[in-house]
């Protein structure tokens, strides 16, 4: 039927997405725009219903094809009028989905060819809006409407694409000298011009952008925020493939979205026009000179630069140089101590960064000295001082500036000339020498250049080690480009602004956020520009707003011009012909995770050589050109290396892995790029020497002995799904099994015969990448994955490929992945209770012999192993539980517990809170008790542990207490059975009160409805508080009933009678003081409930800081009583664990006691040492006692004690 009707191909093979015009001719597309209305051509199958809608769609086609200037942008519209549905779509579609799509050129790039017509350029353009207004085939794009989003990326972002001031430029120039008609502002209170600035110069402020064409922001958007058939514009960080951004740049190509990055709008030198590299090298300057002020005072010399402040705190950029300013004049008068000097800033690179921080540095009095002189700058500086000493003081500071000339040498000749070009195309062929030749002399070292892995390191740990033990002066590193574990080894996490640096110690490699000891101060914050946030946007917005319409304006990309048309990575959906290699190298990334059957077996051929890359790779097709030879030859690629020329006259930079199972096809392969690279004038291409080819390399040819497959499977595998807190201390314990000391601790606490443990291969998927990523970054024998688990084909490709599942997933994911595991028999580990979807798939995990251990954390988890060892030890022999109590309680330490509250969150409280007005029901001595959930505050007691006498505790009803009698065997026998949750004693009282106050109410407070007056948080409390205030008063100091003394909070809380002991009113008053429910400061628009409005201030205000230790407190009372008159025995255990740091890392000991029984339960199932299958609990031996023993091997300390009465 199709193949007699060439012009519904061409049609379908527009609205398929296919990149080539299979028969199509302009003819038969002209023929049926004259098909009559009401009539079908015979054979086409196009019901009468159909034939209006069709035969216009089909003109539109053909004018499509004469004028690519209108060319429909969304196809989309086509599915809303049911086509889909008609046998017509069914039978065209079915046959182009089979069609092989040309991957090395667009579809765009073919609609620009010009094709001949009979009609004029102006008949045309107008029959075809008439056309498309018919067909609805409109678009947002070019209306003219501009958004700005409000950044979500980070608490300090505070940055806008364009400023009031640019807005009012570009709205009252109209339309048509600007193309921009309005102006939408999402509403922000943190921006740093307000919503009132924007409103003020003629933009409107709405959350809603669906109207806008063109979308701006600064940082990435939240998914959420992304809408269809709409352009963009942010900094992506998608066209180099990077992996934990490939599912925003799935999104933007999912919805239509045309993406520009402002990355990619360069000038025709290559350099970036739109940056703020500036700005960030200017705040990264000012406050390493804080810090370094603090450094040197621990060292035991007063400076001046103890009396600067952070960027952050000045209100302006002059301000922050006045102040460095007067920091210099006090050097200038009083000097430096001689001990410090003389005081040497070695810059790296000589870019925007490098020029910013310098800028700052000039504000000193200072000298700048070449690279080859600071030996003698060192001599001379030496023997000033020496015939000084009645000063000991020098009156200025040294700057240095380094390039990548100082920075390495030739391996072959160290004495030739330094070649710019060779090293980056062979940056192999040099070694490293700043840390002999610049590091020695450095007192800081400014990083302010772009690293790239193939590159050697500006300083390495181990030369640092050296440089130390050497004597340096180097004090500390302000590492301006953040390149975590990049040029700068060691520098191995990224810190903020709150908490701007880290120590490294050299000696003991191990990492302090403190000023004091052995090491160097380093400073990588990844958010400097925002410090000046006013400046940073508005220097952006000068050069944003030059472009804003042009991009506001146009609906065709083809109109922009080449500086933006090159920034453009996606247009209406689809990937531009200069960034067609993205899905080529995600796929190359992705084959190196992934297998090709499950088995766990490499796909890496036995042979492979190395080939570089370098030319016009990717604007002029070139890449594709050397992709299509390597795969019609049967090989395979993997991209080692990829960096992109910013210009038309960059060169681009890639190297590939290139792999055949036969040498004879490798060398083909070899043959077929060299000939491309340097092609003969036969070859029918006209080229141009400089920018039509591009060069090549290849490395030497490696066979690889692939290993006997019965080996491979040999290694198990762990998936863990979920990449929070709990998952890294899982996965670091199963990785390290095979190592030294886990073999020699796992032969004390399991059975003589029991296998010793192999390597374990654990994979960790989470939906996010980047997650994952940090989770497995330097744990041996782990992978990261992107994973959505609700995506069940990819959740069973990856469950197929493991021995061993543990989801730390929230518990309504478990059933899904419990069915999987299941079907492809696998057993699987959670640290969630076991509900009523999971209960039912007992005997079907029976039936598929597959064990779903559950409950296996720490509550429950750990509780229930140390409860069940107690009870059946006395029921061995033959006591009779009388009594069994326990508690439990995540805890701030004590040095921690620094607020009146005396509890932080490591995660959103809502849950906490939440959990606050849970019912509670338990036996005491025979009775039943009910705890209704409103009361439950109300119902803590006193709580005293005897060998913990330290800590003054309560402890609240925990829920069901009589389940547990249940499943630990003991109802029959238990006069007592009672569950609680510990906390520190004053913790109920406080949180009893705001509750009676309201402040836990979720209902929508008529004060906080949208569309309200916003109200303060002082306003908000004297409405919970039932202070009247006049509306002229509101916010004032001098309002009647203000509530900003903590004497008038306590009053209130005393006459409306919410509570009960005298300290009550005066504890709880200084917690809302410390939650700042006093202060005059905006409710933001997200809170709708006093509930919302004390979850944003505890999550923010009750959060751990990075050196704040968390702790775990379970302990278990268990009384035994025995028929036969034996003594009546008292039996305590006791689990006390704090949060660790290791290398600058803090584990919570919360994350570790869930973490840790979850790996535990995995490795259990691996060793084959849990035989039971269906849905268990740890509650029977043959899990409890060796995990415990494995849970005390680790370092768990678990106190044991019985006393009889």
């Amino acid at each position: 039927m199709i193949e007699g009707h060439p012009s519904l191909c061409a049609f379908f093979t527009l609205t398929s997405g296919l990149c080539i015009f299979k028969d199509a001719s302009l003819s038969s597309l002209q023929r049926i725009e004259k098909v009559p209305i009401g009539r079908s051509e015979k054979g086409c199958g196009i019901d009468k219903s159909e034939d209006h809608f069709l035969s216009r769609l089909l003109a539109l086609m053909a004018r499509v094809i004469t004028s690519p200037t209108h060319f429909p942008t969304d196809f989309s519209i086509f599915s809303r009028r049911n086509v889909r549905t008609t046998p017509f779509y069914r039978t065209c579609s079915s046959q182009f989905r089979s069609e092989k799509i040309s991957r090395s050129r667009s579809l765009s790039t073919i609609i620009r060819q010009p094709i001949r017509g009979t009609n004029s350029q102006a008949t045309m353009e107008k029959q075809s809006i008439s056309e498309e207004k018919m067909l609805g085939l409109t678009t947002m794009l070019g209306n003219g409407v501009v958004g700005i989003l409000s950044e979500s990326s980070n608490l300090w972002e505070r940055r806008a694409p364009l400023t009031p001031s640019h807005c009012a430029r570009l709205l009252h120039s109209g339309k048509g000298k600007s193309g921009v008609e309005r102006i939408i502002v999402q509403p922000s209170t943190k921006r740093i011009h307000h919503d009132a600035e924007y409103e003020d110069v003629g933009c409107e402020i709405s959350d809603d952008l669906s109207q806008c064409g063109l979308i701006l922001g600064i940082k990435q958007p939240k998914f959420e925020m992304i809408l269809p058939d709409r352009a963009y514009s942010f900094f992506s960080h998608t066209h180099k493939a990077q992996r934990e951004n490939m599912p925003l740049l799935d999104k933007i190509l999912a919805e239509r979205v045309s993406l520009y990055d402002y990355e990619l709008i360069v000038r025709e030198d290559g350099k970036r026009l739109l940056a703020f590299g500036k700005y960030a090298g200017r705040a990264g300057l000012i406050d390493f000179l804080r810090g370094l002020g603090k450094r040197y005072l621990n060292l035991g010399y007063s400076t001046p630069f103890l009396s600067l402040g952070a960027s952050y705190m000045y209100t302006s950029l002059a301000a922050a140089k006045a102040a460095v300013i007067a920091v210099g004049e006090e050097i200038a008068t009083l000097g430096l101590p001689a001990g410090i000097s003389p005081l040497v800033f070695v810059f790296t690179g000589s870019g925007n960064v490098s020029e910013g921080a310098q800028e700052i540095f000039k504000l000193l009095p200072h000298s700048f000295v070449q690279p080859s002189k600071l030996p003698e700058l060192f001599g001379m500086v030496g023997d000033l001082a020496q015939h000084s000493r009645a000063s000991k003081r020098v009156f200025q500071v040294y700057g240095c500036v380094v390039t990548c000339q100082d920075m390495v040498a030739p391996k072959d000749d160290p004495t030739r000339s330094f070649d710019k070009a060779d090293y980056y195309a062979h940056p192999e062929h040099y070694s490293p020498i700043f840390h002999e030749r610049i590091a020695p002399y450095a007192s800081v070292i400014v990083n302010c250049m772009y690293w790239e892995k193939r590159f050697p390191r500006l300083l390495s740990t181990k030369q640092l080690h050296e440089l130390k033990g050497k004597g340096s002066p180097l004090v500390g590193i302000s590492d301006i480009t953040c390149d975590i574990g990049g040029s700068m080894e060691f520098i191995n996490q990224t810190t903020t602004l709150e908490k701007p640096f880290f120590r490294y110690n050299h000696f003991s490699n191990t990492y302090h956020h403190d000023m004091e000891g052995d090491g160097v101060i380093c400073l990588s914050i990844d958010i400097l520009p925002t410090e000046f946030a006013r400046e940073a946007s508005q220097h952006f917005g000068d050069i944003l707003s030059q472009f804003i319409g042009s991009l506001a304006s146009t609906k065709n990309i083809s109109d922009l011009p080449p500086h933006l048309k090159r920034a453009c990575i996606a247009h209406e959906g689809i990937l531009t012909p200069l960034y067609e290699y993205i899905p080529r190298m995600r796929n190359s990334a992705s084959e190196t995770l992934s297998t090709n059957d499950g088995t766990g077996l490499s796909n890496k051929k036995k042979y492979t050589t190395l080939v570089s890359l370098s030319g016009h790779l990717f604007d002029q097709f070139l890449i594709n050109e050397a992709l299509d030879i390597i795969e019609a030859a049967g090989g395979s690629f993997h991209f080692v290396r990829c960096d992109l020329g910013q210009n038309s006259n960059a060169i681009s930079y890639s190297e590939l892995e290139v792999g055949a199972d036969d040498r004879t096809i490798l060398d083909q392969i070899k043959d077929s790029l060299t000939s491309i690279a340097n092609p003969s004038g036969d070859h029918g291409r006209v080229l141009n020497k400089e920018t039509n080819k591009f060069f090549l390399k290849v490395g030497k040819v490696n066979e690889c002995i692939v290993e006997n497959e019965d080996e491979l499977k040999k290694t198990p595998a762990v998936l863990i799904l979920g990449a929070g807190r709990v998952c890294q201390p899982a996965a670091e314990f199963l990785a390290s099994k095979g190592s030294i000391s886990s073999r020699h601790w796992f032969k004390t606490c399991m059975d003589a015969d029991s296998e010793e443990p192999k390597d374990v291969k654990v994979i960790v998927a989470s939906l996010y990448l980047k997650d994952a990523e940090e989770i497995v970054e330097g744990i041996p024998n782990s992978t990261a994955i992107q994973l959505d688990v609700m995506d069940y084909g990819s959740l069973c490709k990856y469950i197929a490929q493991v021995e061993v599942v543990i989801s730390l997933l929230p518990p309504s994911c478990h059933s899904v992945i419990a069915n999987a595991c299941i079907e492809l028999n696998k057993h699987l580990v959670t640290a969630s209770y076991v509900d009523n979807s999971m209960a039912s798939l007992d005997e079907k995990a029976k039936t598929a012999g597959v064990t779903i251990l559950c409950e296996m954390g720490l509550d429950p988890g750990i509780d229930h192993m140390m409860a069940m060892k107690m009870i059946n030890q006395a029921h061995v022999k033959k006591g009779k539980i009388i009594s069994f109590t326990s508690y439990c309680g995540g805890l701030p330490s004590p040095a921690a517990a620094n607020n009146p509250l005396a509890y932080k969150f490591s995660w959103n409280p809502a849950g906490a809170i939440g959990a606050g007005r849970n019912s509670a029901t338990y036996r005491s001595l025979g009775e039943i008790v009910h705890v209704d959930g409103n009361d439950l505050y109300d119902s803590a007691v006193r709580c005293r542990i005897a060998d913990l006498p330290a800590f003054a505790l309560e402890c609240l009803p925990n829920r069901n207490s009589l389940v547990y009698g249940d499943l630990y065997g003991i109802s029959g026998e238990a006069s007592t059975i009672f569950r609680a949750t510990l906390r520190y004693e004053g913790f109920s009282e406080i949180m009893g009160c705001l509750a009676k106050i309201g402040f836990f109410d979720t209902d929508v407070h008529p004060m906080l409805k949208e569309g309200n007056k916003k109200t303060t948080f002082s306003t908000f409390l004297e409405e919970l508080l039932k202070i009247k205030t006049s509306e002229n008063s509101v916010g004032s100091e001098n309002a009647e009933g203000t509530v900003r003394e903590e004497n008038e909070i306590v009053r209130r809380l005393v006459m409306l009678g919410l509570c009960k002991e005298r300290a009550t009113p005066m504890n709880t008053a200084k917690f809302i003081k410390f939650l700042g429910l006093h202060e005059n400061v905006e409710i933001p628009a997200a809170c709708q409930s006093a509930f919302d409005v004390t979850c944003l201030l505890m999550e923010e205000r009750l959060a751990y800081t990075s050196d704040e230790q968390d702790m775990v407190l379970l302990h278990h009372e268990v009384e035994v009583n025995f028929p036969d008159g034996r003594p009546r025995e008292h039996h305590c255990a006791t689990l006390l664990e704090f949060g660790r740091t290791e290398n600058g890392k803090t584990t919570t000991a919360m994350a570790l006691t869930v973490g840790i029984p979850a790996a535990i339960g995995a490795l259990l199932l691996l060793q084959d040492k849990i035989k039971t299958r269906g849905v268990l609990r740890p509650l029977e031996p043959e899990v409890y006692m060796p995990a415990l023993d494995m849970l005390e091997a680790y370092g768990f300390k678990i106190l044991e004690k019985m006393e009889n009465d």
